[in-house]
C-alpha cells in the first residue's frame, strides 16, 4: 500500500466532519483521537514503533483499530484483560464493521483453558470422573452446549456457575493434548480457533496469551500459539513488564505435581494401563511431593529463596528422590507397550516438572531472582528474570516491523523514559495525547496536610478519622482504596462502625460480584487493595470520591523488587528515582483514574499521605498527574460536593 496516501486516511475517517461524524449524529470530534489514529498509521507505514499515553476519554481503542484495519497487515492487538479483549471483538468490531463496505476479517483468541476440549466431553460421557452432583449437573450444561456452539468459549455459557469445578476436568490446556493424534483434531476449537487466525487480519489477544506465544517461540517448540504478524498493538501496556517476567521465568508449584500424579492416575484407568507398581509409583510421589513442600513452612507471603545450596545439602535425600520418582514415572510411561496416545503429554509434562525443579533449585543465573510464595495451600518455587528489556527488546522489539504500546499511565512527569529503559524499547516514536476532560472543573485532589507520615504508629488511627469526615460530606459513594490488606481491615473495622453508609469489604466475595453490589447500593463504600486500582469502571455519581491511604511504592522488601533495586544500584543507577518513584507515579495514576470516566462524572481525589507536597520527589507525581483542582482543606471538598 503506498504509504504517500495513508497519512490523509485517519484524518478523513476521524476529523470533524469525517467519516464517523456521517455515522453518528452525536459525533463528539476529539482532537487527540485524530492525533493518535494518525500517529499509529504512520508508524505501521513507516516500520516504527510508537509509545502513546491517551487519557481517559481519548477513544483510543478506535484510534488504533481504523489504521490497523486500513493497513492491510495482519495486526494483533494484545489487551491487559480478557474483559476489554471482549469489548474490542463483541462491541468496538461491529460498530466499525457497520460501515466498512468489505468483512473485517478479525478474530479473537483466548488461553486453552477458556476453551472445552471435544474429547475430553466425550470420554467423560462414559468414565466415572465427576464428583457429586453439582458436577453431574454442571456437566450436563457443558454438553448441551458444546452441540451447539462454534467458539467452544467459556464465557458463552452464561448458566454455569464461575465456581464449578467441573470446567477443569473438560478443558482444552495442553496438558493431556494429543495434537493430531486426537480423534476430534479437525473439530478441535483449539484447532478452529488457529485457523481463524490464519484468515484474519486482526487477531485480539491478552497479554498472557502474547507472552505464552513468544516464550514458545523463544524456545523453538511446536504449538506456537499466533500465525505469523507484521505488527503488535499493545492495549494497557503498563502491565507488560510483570507480564513478561511471568513468561520468561520459571515456576514450579505442589499444584503442578498433584495434577500430574492426578491425570496420570485418570489415563492410566481411562486407557486400562494401570498396574499396581504404577499406582505404588504415584503413591510415592505423592507422599515425596508432601513432604518436600512442608519444607517451606506454612505462613502465606514471597519471600527470596536464600541459601538454595543450604538448602540442597540438608535436604539432599528428600531432593533426589522426587527427581528420582519423576523420572521413573516417565520411564514407566515409556515402557508401555503400545501406549495410548494420551501418554506422551504426560511424559513431557513430567520431564519439565524435573527440569523446572532442577532450574529453582539448582540454576545460579544472576539474571534471575529465586523465591517462593505460599498461598493458602498451594506453594510456588519462582526463578524470575530481574531484568526483562533485553529479552523483550530481542525477542520483540529487534523482531517486528512495528510495536505500539499504548495505555493511560505511560509518562512520568511527561517523559517515557521508565517505560523505555523497563521494557527495552528503541528508537520509538513518542506521542501524549491528554484526557478528553477538564480536570480542573471535575476532579478536586485533596491532601490533607495534619496527618502524620504513613510509619508514624499514630497514622492509621488518625487515617480513620479523616476517611470518616470526607465520607461525610461525599455520602459514602467511594473506593477507600490502600497499599497493604493490614491497613485496609485495621481502618475498614474502625470506619465501618462510625458511618451510617453501607460498607463493602475486598476479600468477602469475588471481585465481580463486590463491584455488582458497590453499582447497585447507594451511597456505598468499598474498601479495597491494589486489584481495584485498575481496569474497574463505574461511571456516574455512584462512585464520586477516590480515596488512597499512601503513595503506592512497591514493597521494597518483595523478593522480585528488591532484586531490581539491587540490580539498578550495582547498575550505578539510584533505584529510588530510577524505579520506585516512576512505578509509583503510575500506580497513583492507575487508582486515581478509576474516578473521571465520562464527561459528566465529578469527583474527589484524596490522598492520605502528605509527603507528596512534604518531600522533593512530590513533584514528580504532581506532574505525572492530569491537571486538577487542587487543596489541601477540607472545607473545599465540603464545598466542591455542595454544589
Amino acid at each position: 500500500m503506498p504509504t504517500q496516501a495513508q497519512p490523509a486516511r485517519a484524518r478523513q475517517f476521524f476529523s470533524k466532519h469525517g467519516t464517523l461524524s456521517k455515522w453518528h449524529p452525536n459525533y463528539e470530534f476529539r482532537a487527540g483521537q485524530v492525533e493518535m489514529a494518525e500517529a499509529v498509521e504512520s508508524a505501521l507505514a513507516d516500520k516504527r514503533h510508537l509509545i502513546v499515553e491517551a487519557g481517559t476519554g481519548t477513544g483510543k481503542t478506535l484510534a488504533y483499530l481504523v489504521p490497523a484495519l486500513l493497513s492491510g497487515k495482519r495486526i494483533v492487538v494484545s489487551t491487559g484483560t480478557k474483559n476489554l479483549q471482549e469489548q474490542l471483538y463483541f462491541k468496538d468490531v461491529p460498530f466499525l464493521q457497520q460501515h466498512f463496505s468489505r468483512p473485517l476479517n478479525v478474530c479473537y483468541m483466548k488461553g486453552r483453558n477458556n476453551y472445552a476440549c471435544r474429547q475430553k466431553i466425550y470420554d467423560a460421557e462414559n468414565q466415572a470422573g465427576l464428583a457429586g452432583l453439582e458436577e453431574v449437573a454442571d456437566f450436563e450444561i457443558i454438553r448441551e452446549w458444546e452441540k451447539t456452539t462454534e467458539i467452544g468459549d467459556r464465557a458463552e455459557i452464561k448458566s454455569l456457575p464461575e465456581s464449578s469445578t467441573v470446567w477443569a476436568k473438560l478443558d482444552a490446556r495442553t496438558d493431556m493434548c494429543t495434537g493430531q493424534k486426537c480423534p476430534n483434531y479437525e473439530r478441535c476449537f483449539i484447532t478452529l480457533m488457529h485457523q481463524r487466525a490464519i484468515e484474519s487480519d486482526i487477531i485480539i489477544v491478552n497479554h498472557h496469551l502474547f507472552f505464552a506465544d513468544l516464550s514458545l517461540r523463544d524456545q523453538n517448540q511446536e504449538g506456537g500459539i499466533l500465525p505469523e504478524y507484521h505488527a503488535v498493538v499493545f492495549d494497557e501496556a503498563h502491565e507488560i513488564e510483570d507480564v513478561a517476567g511471568q513468561y520468561f521465568g520459571v515456576s514450579v508449584s505442589n499444584y503442578r505435581f498433584q495434577e500430574l500424579r492426578r491425570d496420570i492416575a485418570a489415563v492410566s484407568r481411562m486407557k486400562k494401563f494401570g498396574s499396581p507398581e504404577l499406582a505404588r509409583v504415584l503413591d510415592r510421589l505423592d507422599e515425596l511431593t508432601r513432604s518436600f513442600f512442608d519444607l517451606f513452612g506454612e505462613a502465606d507471603g514471597r519471600v527470596a529463596f536464600a541459601g538454595r545450596e543450604g538448602f540442597r545439602e540438608a535436604n539432599e535425600e528428600i531432593y533426589s528422590d522426587v527427581l528420582a520418582a519423576l523420572d521413573l514415572i516417565g520411564s514407566h510411561l515409556k515402557l508401555q507397550k503400545n501406549p495410548p496416545d494420551e501418554v506422551g503429554p504426560l511424559v513431557r509434562r513430567s520431564l519439565e516438572l524435573s527440569q523446572g525443579l532442577r532450574f529453582v533449585m539448582e540454576e545460579d543465573d544472576e539474571n534471575f531472582v529465586f523465591w517462593l510464595e505460599k498461598r493458602g495451600r498451594g506453594c510456588f518455587l519462582q526463578a524470575t528474570p530481574i531484568d526483562v528489556s533485553q529479552i523483550v527488546a530481542e525477542r520483540l522489539f529487534r523482531k517486528v516491523d512495528t510495536v505500539v504500546l499504548t495505555s493511560a499511565t505511560l509518562a512520568v512527569a511527561g517523559g517515557f523514559d521508565y517505560t523505555e529503559k523497563r521494557l527495552g524499547v528503541e528508537h520509538a516514536r513518542s506521542l501524549i495525547v491528554p484526557g478528553h476532560f477538564d480536570y480542573q472543573k471535575q476532579a478536586l485532589l485533596y491532601v490533607p496536610q495534619r496527618l502524620p507520615e504513613p510509619r508514624n504508629p499514630a497514622f492509621t488511627k488518625e487515617a480513620a478519622e479523616e476517611v470518616m469526615r470526607i465520607l461525610k460530606h461525599s455520602r459514602g459513594r467511594a473506593f477507600v482504596l490502600f497499599t497493604s490488606y493490614q491497613q485496609m481491615r485495621l481502618v475498614h473495622d474502625k470506619v465501618s462502625l462510625e458511618i451510617e453508609y453501607p460498607t463493602l469489604l475486598q476479600g468477602t466475595g469475588p471481585r465481580r460480584a463486590l463491584l455488582d453490589e458497590f453499582r447497585s447500593t447507594p451511597n456505598c463504600v468499598l474498601f479495597a487493595t491494589s486489584s481495584f486500582w485498575q481496569g474497574v469502571d463505574v461511571p456516574g455519581e455512584q462512585l464520586s470520591c477516590v480515596i488512597i491511604d499512601k503513595l503506592p511504592f512497591a514493597v521494597p522488601n518483595d523478593p522480585v523488587v528488591n532484586a531490581r533495586i539491587e540490580s539498578i544500584r550495582n547498575a550505578g543507577g539510584n533505584p529510588f528515582y530510577d524505579y520506585q518513584i516512576p512505578q509509583a507515579a503510575i500506580a497513583l495514576k492507575q487508582g486515581f483514574g478509576r474516578l473521571i470516566r465520562s464527561k459528566s462524572d465529578r469527583g474527589v481525589l484524596v490522598l492520605l499521605d502528605n509527603r507528596i507536597t512534604k518531600q522533593r520527589y512530590g513533584q514528580v507525581f504532581f506532574d505525572s498527574l492530569p491537571d486538577y483542582g487542587f487543596t489541601t482543606r477540607l472545607e473545599d471538598v465540603e464545598k466542591f460536593f455542595d454544589v
